[in-house]
């Protein structure tokens, strides 16, 4: 699962707090998500140059031409995943890994896989920074799946 004290200490909690009551206003009412946000450091899962603005609405550029997705975006799509925490799950595009650290806090298992080596190596540098165990992380084709942790309980 998770490291102790993820995202404690690390002066970024007031900003992940006001992103929570954004994602709130904006209609995510899902407790565990909401937890998760609150929880994973995504100022770890974005390149420096655009770390001041981590936690606005928005998605980022992550470098290789990729972004990472905006927070509301994310949050609406772990919600509707309706997951319960036992759940195997395979995430096709990594990208810098922050929906994967939000999946290992909602569920038992993730398996993630990124196409660009790059951002597959900086994801798994992200998650290791974040405390995550229970995400690994491929580079591959997403739409070949992931079979030797086949069947998911959700993709």
């Amino acid at each position: 699962m998770v490291a102790g004290g993820v995202g404690e200490g690390d002066g970024y909690g007031g900003y992940r707090e006001q992103l929570v009551e954004t994602l709130q206003r904006k209609g995510i009412r899902d407790l565990a998500v909401l937890r998760a946000v609150r929880t994973i450091p995504r100022h770890l899962f974005v390149p420096e140059s655009v770390r001041h603005r981590a936690y606005d609405d928005t998605a980022l550029p992550i470098g290789n031409g990729q972004t990472i997705s905006q927070p509301y975006v994310q949050a609406r799509y772990l919600e509707l995943m309706e997951l319960k925490g036992k759940e195997r799950v395979l995430e096709v595009g990594g990208g810098s890994g922050y929906q994967t650290a939000l999946l290992a806090l909602l569920c038992d298992s993730v398996f993630a896989v990124e196409r660009i080596p790059a951002l597959a190596q900086s994801a798994r540098a992200a998650l290791e920074a974040a405390g995550i165990r229970n995400a690994t992380v491929l580079v591959g084709d997403g739409t070949l799946g992931w079979r030797p942790f086949a069947p998911y309980n959700a993709i």
